[in-house]
């Protein structure tokens, strides 16, 4: 990482990390790649989907003993327990349960006998869909799911091979159901613990048949989550969790302007602080190390640091705004362009005009920032609540000099993530106290750290023009969006010809039936720091672009719904599952008593679709009666799991329409916890239906696709209730009651 390995004076460095160097590309593995490795540990079957790399680690202790290969998926021991490496975070999405539901469908085994343990980083559990191992973009199971079904089948098939052996008969007289290989002719079975032994001493098969849907036991059954046990019982392990012998505890205090630095700061008032040992300072943080938290923060509390506040004093959310609206202003490089829209435009008799703004949001994930290190003669060891394991590998390689396989890093599970686990800001500040300390610390930002120092989702702006034919349907199309691009920080080589492809989805190349479409957008850099937000670029050109359909279809004169069908032609998916939320909600009796608002949006690989029901008196306060949901993710692998998803979507979608929005002033953000940056309560969470659609397509994502339609659902049945077009978030914002 280039900002890392250039910083010559550790001890007194940046830890705001603006870029990650690794390769993003897509892979598209053939089978033949999946099964490489197997290898007999201890009486464990183990295998692998990659080939060996240089450095090898343990992937977890099993019962049975320890794995000697760092690329092990699955593991099966003499007691027929199964474990399967989850090299994807678990951050409350599923994916300890889903991802494992892959290998044990295929393997044949009692749900009851798997076990999850998280992957170590390495190479060899990259995530395929971005060339490195993280968590994100929803792409968990789409990424894994023929390669961990692959694993068990593999496994599955080593073992009716060993037990055909045994018992010299052919392979395809042999039958694998609950853990058991048996040969019906003769009447014998064998346990898989049984065969371990034999099993891991054959090559895997270099290709395996995958079972069909129709053949499923697990797949497609809302299997009980692995992880919710330890969760109830208090043994799952978070970041803010983890113990270490002889460790230091630590929280920080960073510049409040975004882009300033520390000019000085007076150590002895934290020093004479029962417990504080050290005041370690970095070139735009101090950090306070003690015995225990509170110590520590009492420490910080302290101090009074001098800071340079840097270019962006003075500046607040109304400069920012100003910015964003002069961009939007002037032509801007074009991401899409069909027919010739220009020429549309001008020659149009009318010309219906909108312009939409959303304002900076943070995570808020409920777990803070955090993270433990340890750095020793042979390298560094990170226990970290993480996004990218992979990805700390190479920033703690570049921070200590040293080669990433040097770097072990452990992935705790999240109270959280939403994409702000995805940065490295607080793994790098937890680096350089332990480097300093020369021992263990665990850093622990303050729920105010968190929310003033957050990487949030950009503010945008986006300006819409429509011509309409005599039908009242669009014929021409102009959107121009103007915010801060993510992926100039974080991948630039990934942005071409000033177009950030995180900054338009949802807004490019739309599904609709429009003869002139043209987008085009601005990069707007404000010097507020940006990063991945659930559902990323979806989660606000969603809203832009569904509630100007809306728009139009009241200047026309149609029922939304209709309106919205005969756009979609064409496009199946998207209209199966806006027919299904319609149908599963009071659609049809839609009136002043029951005022009802509707959108769908394709994001991640699935088409999510929702009606949104308010109680009638809108003005007084408004209150959601019911949501009807509807997706379509190809095929739901555990439906519980599913459900579960779109509500989460729900709620914090909700959050961020009511509520949500970041204000500065004088370069810092005001914002510093949840009373002035509140949460969804429990009193205003809604009935919720959700209907799956199982298309049978391609398995798409399902921790994102959630939360698009929400919020352009939400403010349309607003402007039906009351005839006002919300066109600014957040709704408190826009004097409503919530």
């Amino acid at each position: 990482m280039d900002t890392i390995s250039n910083m010559s004076d550790l001890g007194v460095a940046s830890s705001r990390v603006s870029g990650i160097t690794e390769n993003s590309s897509v892979i598209k593995p053939s089978r033949r790649q999946f099964l490489k490795t197997s290898t007999a540990a201890a009486g464990v079957l183990a295998l692998g989907i990659s080939a060996p790399i240089a450095t090898r680690r343990a992937m977890a202790d099993t019962a049975a003993g320890e794995s000697s290969l760092i690329d092990i998926w699955l593991t099966i021991d003499k007691n027929d327990q199964v474990t399967v490496a989850i090299a994807n975070s678990e951050m409350g999405q599923g994916v300890y349960t889903s991802m494992a539901m892959l290998v044990a469908e295929e393997l044949e085994v009692d749900w009851n006998s798997v076990h999850a343990a998280a992957a170590p980083a390495a190479p060899a559990y990259k995530n395929l869909m971005f060339g490195m191992q993280a968590t994100g973009g929803s792409t968990s199971i789409r990424w894994a799911y023929d390669p961990l079904r692959a694993v068990g089948a593999g496994a599955r098939e080593m073992l009716i091979q060993a037990a055909a052996d045994q018992w010299g008969v052919p392979a395809i007289e042999c039958k694998a159901a609950n853990a058991t290989v048996t040969h019906a002719a003769s009447n014998r079975s064998l346990r898989y613990g049984e065969l371990v032994d034999v099993a891991s001493k054959m090559s895997p098969p270099t290709d395996v048949k995958l079972k069909t849907p129709e053949q499923w036991s697990i797949l497609g059954t809302s299997a009980k989550r692995l992880d919710t046990p330890l969760k109830v019982n208090g043994t799952a392990e978070f970041g803010i969790d983890v113990q270490v012998p002889d460790m230091h505890i630590a929280t920080v205090m960073a510049c409040p302007t975004f882009g300033g630095k520390l000019k000085s700061v007076d150590e002895a008032p934290a020093l004479a602080v029962k417990g504080v040992k050290k005041v370690l300072k970095l070139d735009d943080a101090v950090i306070v190390v003690a015995d225990a938290y509170w110590p520590a923060k009492k420490g910080l509390a302290a101090l009074s640091p001098e800071w340079d506040r840097g270019a962006n004093a003075g500046r607040n959310n109304e400069s920012y705004r100003a910015e964003l609206l002069a961009a939007i202003e002037n032509e801007a490089p074009v991401a899409h362009d069909q027919g010739d829209t220009v020429a549309a435009l001008t020659a149009a008799s009318e010309v219906v005009e909108a312009l939409y703004e959303v304002p900076h949001l943070a995570h808020a994930t409920m777990e803070p920032m955090n993270a433990t290190a340890l750095i020793t003669e042979d390298g560094a060891e990170v226990w970290a609540p993480t996004q990218g394991p992979g990805i700390i590998q190479r920033v703690a390689a570049g921070v200590l000099q040293i080669a990433p396989e040097q770097v072990k890093v452990n992935t705790t599970f999240l109270g959280g993530g939403f994409g702000r686990r995805f940065e490295m800001d607080f793994i790098v500040q937890t680096l350089l106290a332990a480097k300093m300390m020369g021992g263990p610390v665990k850093l622990i930002w303050s729920r105010e750290e968190d929310m003033k120092h957050d990487f949030y989702r950009p503010a945008s702006v986006s300006a819409f023009k429509a011509v309409l034919n005599d039908e009242g349907y669009p014929t021409a199309w102009h959107n121009r969006i103007a915010c801060p691009s993510i992926m100039s920080r974080v991948f630039p080589n990934s942005v071409k010809d000033g177009i950030d492809g995180q900054s338009v989805e949802a807004a490019n190349e739309l599904p609709y039936a429009i003869e002139h479409q043209r987008v085009e957008y601005k990069i707007t850099e404000t010097g507020v720091p940006v990063g991945f937000w659930r559902a990323v670029g979806n989660s606000q050109n969603a809203w832009f672009v569904q509630s100007f359909v809306d728009e139009l279809a009241a200047k026309a004169g149609i029922d939304p719904y209709a309106y919205q069908m005969k756009l979609l032609e064409g496009h199946p998916r998207h209209q199966a599952v806006l027919k299904a939320a319609v149908e599963a909600s009071a659609w049809s009796e839609r009136s002043a008593s029951k005022p009802l608002g509707l959108a769908v949006q394709k994001s991640f690989g699935s088409y999510c679709a929702m009606v949104v029901e308010l109680e009638p008196d809108v003005k007084s306060r408004l209150k959601i009666r019911h949501i009807s949901a509807a997706i379509d993710c190809g095929i739901a692998l555990n439906p519980d799991t599913v459900v579960a998803q779109i509500e989460s979507s729900i709620v914090y979608g909700l959050t961020a329409a009511y509520y949500g929005e970041i204000d500065i002033e004088d370069g810092a953000v005001k914002q510093s916890n949840f009373p002035n940056y509140p949460m969804l309560k429990l009193e205003q969470m809604p009935a919720i239906d959700v209907a799956i659609v199982n298309s049978g397509e391609a398995v798409g994502g399902i921790g994102e696709p959630g939360l698009p339609p929400l919020a352009p659902a939400l403010t349309n049945a607003v402007f039906f209730a009351t005839g006002d077009r919300v066109r600014r978030l957040p709704l408190v914002k826009a004097g409503y009651s919530v």
